[in-house]
C-alpha cells in the first residue's frame, strides 16, 4: 500500500465568518470572550428536565431565540425542533457576516455575491431531530398506544418530519436559497469536523465556491440516559485531563462558519478570519465506544491533518482537545497527540473548550473550531476550567484554569467519537486578509515566513474542477457486495432485477421487501454480540466486497457509508424502556449502536479498514453522497480503497414513522415499496488497483449534487435541481448526454418525485437508444443503499454482455437533494499504463 501523499496544488480555502449559540449565549464573540475568560456555563438543567438522574447538570441554552426563517408552518406544525433552530440561528450570524450575498436565479452578477447554485451545505449532527422523535413516543403513550410491539403506535405525527438529520441540511439550504451541494454527515462527536472536511473537498473540485458549515445538536433524553448507562457522566462540571476526572458534561449548541476559496474571497472583498490548512480522518477499529488506549487511531488522523497543511509537529503549538473528561478518552487524547507530534508534544497546549460548555456531541467540532479560530486572531489559548491536579496519565498542558497569550501561526482541534472515528482539522491565521506575507487570493502564492514553512498552495479559477497534483487518479470500482431481499450476493441481485418478481409483504399499508438471509450468519459470534442489525448487514457487503476485489484491509482503506433512517431499531429498543420504566432502565449494551455512525465502526473492527471513515445520512440520498465522498477522499489521496457502503434496515420506528408521513401509502403510494437491504462497493484509486493486479470492474468519472432549496420534505416540480445534478455530472465526468447507453434513475413509485426527475430526464437530449431503469420500482426502495443498488446493476449489466457505455446513476431525498454521478466501463476509459 501506498504512503500519503502531498496533496498540493490545491484551492486555498479560507474562512470569513463564524456564528454560535451555545450556554455562554448567543454569538461567535460572546461565546470567545467568556471562554477565553474561564467561565463554565455547566449548571443544574432549568429548562430540560431529565428527572431520576444524578448528573441532572449540562450546558444548557436558555431562553433562546427563534430563528428567522420558519420551517414549521409549511409542515402544519407548531412545535420547533431545537436542533434545527439552534443551526439556523448560528448561520444566521455567519451568512450575515460573510461578506458574500446569494444571487438568486436570473440576477444581476455582484462582485460581492455569489450565484445560489455557487453555495452549498454540510451539516453535521449526532441526534439531529431525536428531541422530536422522544416526544412523538411520549405522546404515543399519553395517549394510550402501544410502545415496545411490532408498531409504536406514533400514529401521523408529522414531527417525525423533523428528525433526520438531512431534513436539518436542507432547512439550513432554503432558510438561505443555497442550492449547490447539501451534505448530513454523522459520525457521532466527530460529525461537524467530519462535515468541514467533506466542504473542502467540494471547493477544491469547483463543486462549490463557498459552504455554510457547522453542527448542531440539543440536549434530548436520549443522551443522558445513554451516556448514564456506559457510567460517562460526572455530577459536576467536567474536569477534563485532571486526574480527579470522573465523567463528561453534555451541552447544547450550534457552530456555523462560511468556508470559500481565497481567490473567491479576494474578488468579494470579504473578511478572512483564518485559512484551513489540513485536515485527517481515519477510523480506530478497535471498540464501540473506548478509543484505542495508546490513540493510535487518533494519531493517524493528527499526523495525517498535519501532513496535509505541510507543516512538521513543532509548527503546531495549541490543539484544541476533545478533551471530554472522561478517564479514557483523555489519557489516549494525550496518548495520541504524544505519538503523533513526538519530542515536540512536550511543548504543545492541549486544552478542552468542553469544561465550560460541555460535549456537544455533533456541534462539538465546529463550536471547537471557532473557539480555535478565534484564539489564534487573538494569540491566546483558552483554558481548561475545573482543572487540580495534573495526572500523570495525561501530563500535556492543558492550561489549567487561565487563558493565555500565545504566539502562533497555526493551531488545531481535534474531535473523536463512538465508533472510534477521528477527525483533527489545522487551521492558519489571518492577518489583516494576508497569511505570512502572501495576500489571500494570489495564484501560486508559497505560504511561508522566515520561522516555518506553513504550506503550498495554488488557485483554480472559480467553478473549475480543480485536480491535486500529481495524487489526482481515476477511481475504479474493484468489488460489490449486495444483500436486499432474497438476493445474497450480486449475482443473485441481477438476477432478481431480471425476472422482475420480488416478494413482498403488505404490513399495515406499506409493501415491504425484507433481507431473508440472516446477514450476520459469517460473523464471529464474538463481535457479532456488539451488533445490530444495520452493523450486520454492512458488514456481511463489506466482506463480499474485499474478497470479490482480492484486497485485505487495513490502514490505507477506508468506510464511507450512506444510511437514510439509520439504527432505529438500536435507538428505539434503547430508549423505550426509559419511556414506561424510568432513565435507569437504558441498557448499555445497546446505546452505542444509536449512533449513525456504528455501522462503519463495525465494518472497521470486523474486517480492518482503518484508514479515514464517514458516515452520510442524506436521507434517499444517502448511498450516493457516500459514493461523491468517497471519489473525493481517494482522489484526494486520502486513502487507497474505500468500502463503501449504503444501508438500511427496516425497523418498528422506521415503518411507523413512513406510515405517518403521508405519500408512502394509500393512493399516492400505491406502486411504492420499501426495502432492506446493504450494498457495497469497493473504489479503489487506479493506481493502487494496478499495483495490486486487481481487474476494474467500472471507472467512477464524476459526480454532482444540487438542491432544490425549497424546505423541509418539498421538491421542484419542474426537476430543475435533479436535471442540473445530471448535467454537472455529465460535465464533470467529460460525458455528452448522447453519449449516455442508460440513466439508472432514483424513482421508487412517488408521483411528487418521480414526474419532476422523469421530465428532468427528458430534457437532457438523450439519444433515442439510451436505456432508462427504475430498479427501485422493481426491487424496492433501500433508502440509503439506492445509488449502490442503481450502480450495482449497471456493473454487472457489463458483466453480462449489456451495452458497454457510460451511464447515469440518479440519487435524491425526499427534500430535494440530488446527487449523479457517471460509470464508464474499463474498456470505454482504459487504465493509463
Amino acid at each position: 500500500m501506498h504512503e500519503n501523499r502531498r496533496l498540493a496544488p490545491h484551492r486555498r480555502i479560507v474562512i470569513t465568518s463564524l456564528g454560535a449559540i451555545t450556554a455562554h449565549g448567543a454569538g461567535a464573540e460572546e461565546l470567545w470572550q467568556r471562554v477565553r475568560g474561564g467561565e463554565v456555563a455547566i449548571r443544574p438543567l432549568r429548562e430540560f428536565a431529565v428527572a431520576g438522574l444524578p448528573a441532572a447538570i449540562g450546558g444548557e441554552i436558555l431562553g433562546a431565540p427563534r430563528p428567522k426563517y420558519d420551517y414549521l408552518a409549511p409542515l402544519g406544525l407548531t412545535d420547533p425542533e431545537p436542533a434545527i433552530d439552534y443551526a439556523l440561528i448560528a448561520a444566521e450570524e455567519a451568512m450575515a457576516g460573510a461578506g458574500l450575498g446569494v444571487l438568486e436565479e436570473g440576477a444581476a452578477p455582484r462582485p460581492d455575491a455569489l450565484p445560489a447554485h455557487r453555495w452549498g451545505v454540510a451539516f453535521g449532527s449526532c441526534n439531529s431531530g431525536i428531541h422530536s422523535a422522544e416526544k412523538a413516543v411520549r405522546r404515543a403513550v399519553d395517549a394510550g398506544r402501544t410502545v415496545g410491539a411490532d408498531e409504536l403506535g406514533l400514529g401521523d405525527d408529522r414531527h417525525l418530519l423533523l428528525v433526520s438529520p438531512q431534513f436539518c441540511a436542507e432547512a439550513l439550504s432554503s432558510a438561505f436559497g443555497l442550492k449547490g451541494p447539501v451534505l448530513s454527515v454523522n459520525t457521532a462527536c466527530a460529525s461537524s469536523a467530519h462535515a468541514l472536511a467533506h466542504a473542502v473537498e467540494q471547493i477544491r473540485a469547483g463543486r462549490a465556491d463557498a459552504m455554510l458549515v457547522g453542527g448542531s445538536d440539543a440536549l434530548s433524553e436520549m443522551a443522558y440516559y445513554g451516556f448514564n448507562s456506559v457510567e460517562s457522566l460526572s455530577s459536576r462540571p467536567a474536569r477534563p485531563y485532571s486526574r480527579d476526572r470522573d465523567g463528561l458534561s453534555l451541552g447544547a449548541g450550534a457552530g456555523m462558519m462560511v468556508l470559500t476559496s481565497a481567490e473567491v474571497a479576494a474578488a468579494a472583498g470579504a473578511p478572512i478570519i483564518a485559512e484551513v490548512l489540513g485536515y485527517g480522518m481515519s477510523a480506530d477499529g478497535y471498540h464501540a465506544t473506548a478509543p484505542h488506549p495508546q490513540g493510535a487511531g487518533a494519531a493517524r488522523a493528527i499526523r495525517a491533518a498535519i501532513d496535509s497543511a505541510g507543516l512538521a509537529p513543532a509548527d503546531v503549538p495549541y490543539i484544541n482537545g476533545h478533551g471530554t473528561g472522561t478517564p479514557k478518552n483523555d489519557s489516549a487524547e494525550s496518548n495520541a497527540v504524544r505519538a503523533a507530534l513526538g519530542d515536540a508534544a512536550q511543548h504543545v497546549v492541549l486544552s478542552s473548550t468542553k469544561s465550560m460548555i460541555g460535549h456537544l456531541l455533533g456541534a462539538a467540532g465546529a463550536v471547537e473550531a471557532i473557539v480555535t479560530i478565534l484564539g489564534l486572531r487573538d494569540q491566546t489559548v483558552p483554558p481548561t476550567a475545573g482543572f487540580a491536579e495534573t495526572d500523570p496519565a495525561c501530563g500535556l498542558d492543558p492550561a489549567p484554569n487561565t487563558g493565555r497569550a500565545l504566539p502562533m501561526r497555526v493551531a488545531a482541534s481535534n474531535n473523536f467519537a463512538f465508533a472510534g472515528a477521528n477527525a483533527c482539522v489545522v487551521y492558519g491565521r489571518a492577518d489583516a486578509g494576508t497569511i505570512t506575507g502572501k495576500t489571500y487570493g494570489e495564484a501560486g502564492a508559497t505560504v511561508h515566513d522566515d520561522a516555518n514553512s506553513i504550506g503550498e498552495a495554488d488557485a483554480t479559477g472559480a467553478g473549475g474542477q480543480a485536480r491535486v497534483g500529481d495524487v489526482a487518479d481515476e477511481v475504479v470500482v474493484t468489488g460489490i457486495g449486495a444483500l436486499m431481499g432474497g438476493a445474497g450476493d450480486v449475482e443473485q441481485l441481477w438476477a432478481a432485477w431480471q425476472s422482475g418478481t420480488v416478494p413482498a409483504e403488505s404490513h399495515n399499508g406499506l409493501r415491504l421487501a425484507r433481507v431473508s438471509s440472516d446477514p450476520g450468519a459469517t460473523i464471529p459470534a464474538k463481535q457479532r454480540r456488539r451488533m445490530d442489525r444495520l452493523g450486520q448487514l454492512a458488514v456481511a457487503t463489506s466482506e463480499q466486497a474485499l474478497t470479490a476485489a482480492g484486497l485485505t484491509a487495513d490502514e490505507r482503506v477506508g468506510v464511507v457509508l450512506g444510511t437514510g433512517v439509520g439504527p432505529m431499531s438500536s435507538i428505539s429498543r434503547f430508549f423505550e424502556p426509559t419511556v414506561t420504566g424510568g432513565p435507569l432502565q437504558g441498557n448499555p449494551a445497546i446505546f452505542p449502536n444509536t449512533v449513525f455512525n456504528a455501522a462503519a465502526g463495525q465494518v472497521a473492527m470486523v474486517l480492518g479498514a482503518k484508514g479515514p471513515t464517514s458516515t452520510l445520512t442524506s436521507g434517499h440520498a444517502a448511498g450516493a453522497a457516500a459514493l461523491g465522498t468517497a471519489f473525493d477522499l481517494l482522489r484526494a489521496g486520502r486513502a487507497d480503497a474505500v468500502l463503501c457502503t449504503g444501508a438500511d434496515e427496516l425497523s418498528p420506528y422506521a415503518l411507523d414513522a413512513y406510515r405517518g408521513a403521508g405519500p408512502f401509502t394509500g393512493r399516492h403510494g400505491r406502486a411504492f415499496r420499501l426495502a432492506e437491504g446493504s450494498v457495497t462497493l469497493l473504489l479503489e484509486r487506479a493506481d493502487a488497483a494496478r499495483e495490486r493486479g486487481a481487474t476494474p470492474l467500472a471507472v467512477l468519472v464524476g459526480y454532482a449534487t444540487t438542491c432544490d432549496a425549497l424546505g423541509i420534505a418539498r421538491w421542484d416540480p419542474r426537476g430543475h435541481g435533479v436535471e442540473r445534478a445530471m448535467r454537472e455530472a455529465l460535465a464533470a465526468a467529460g460525458v455528452e448526454p448522447a453519449e449516455l447507453t442508460a440513466v439508472w434513475t432514483a424513482a421508487a413509485g412517488l408521483p411528487a418525485v418521480d414526474g419532476p426527475e422523469r421530465r428532468a430526464v427528458d430534457r437532457l437530449g438523450l439519444s433515442a437508444n439510451c436505456a432508462r431503469h427504475e430498479p427501485k420500482r422493481v426491487l424496492g426502495d433501500p433508502v440509503g443503499a439506492g445509488a449502490q443498488l442503481a450502480a450495482a446493476l449497471a456493473v454487472t449489466a457489463w458483466a453480462h454482455g449489456g451495452v458497454q457505455g457510460p451511464v447515469l446513476v440518479n440519487g435524491s431525498s425526499l427534500g430535494g437533494t440530488h446527487t449523479s454521478f457517471v460509470l464508464r466501463p474499463p474498456a470505454a476509459a482504459p487504465l493509463a499504463s
